[in-house]
């Protein structure tokens, strides 16, 4: 009597078996049959997700060679972004507005943060002349080493090249000497 128990549970457990590795290949099959099979390609997926998040334009700054323009993939407007997008095209083009300096647009991108009036944490606000002068006594050299290099003192902190190190010295000197031309000689 136990044999046959024995065979009737091997049994049950089989086919059971059979169920499950039916289900899963059936699974994987419907999979590859609905997908496009581009998961199934070697990097397919990461070079789609590389395609996305191409940037859709480049930024030149005053001064720079333009860089080449990147290809734009012909990708659908989200309804969210179709008044923009309108509004983008029937605006008029404007006069070339005249160009900025490099310390100007260094001080817009990584400086005004902090140095807008009233100053943050310490920092001497851009064109305030009495926050500026017991900085400008310590000479030019000295100045530079703190924007550069970074400094902390009792006043507030300066973090090298104001947080932003991907900036080269000559971009972070130039944005320096924008905000001293503001203060006056």
């Amino acid at each position: 009597m136990v044999e046959k128990r024995d065979q009737q549970f091997f049994d049950a457990f089989m086919l059971l078996v059979g169920i499950f590795v039916g289900i899963i290949v059936g699974v994987i099959l419907l999979g590859d049959l609905v997908g496009d099979g581009a998961s199934a390609e070697a990097g397919g997926a990461h070079s789609m997700i590389e395609e996305r998040i191409q940037p859709l334009g480049q930024v030149a700054v005053t001064g720079d060679p333009a860089p080449a323009p990147a290809p734009i993939a012909a990708a659908p407007i989200a309804v969210a972004q179709m008044p923009a997008v309108a509004a983008q095209a029937a605006a008029p083009t404007q006069a070339a507005a005249p160009a900025a300096t490099p310390g100007s647009a260094i001080y817009a991108q990584a400086c005004a943060l902090c140095h807008v009036p009233p100053g943050l944490a310490g920092a001497p606000a851009f064109g305030d002349a009495a926050s500026w002068a017991p900085r400008i006594a310590q000479g030019r050299d000295v100045l530079a080493e703190h924007v550069l290099n970074g400094y902390q003192g009792s006043t507030g902190i300066m973090p090298p090249k104001g947080g932003r190190v991907d900036l080269s010295d000559d971009d972070v000197l130039a944005a320096m000497q924008y905000m001293l031309d503001a203060v006056g000689p």
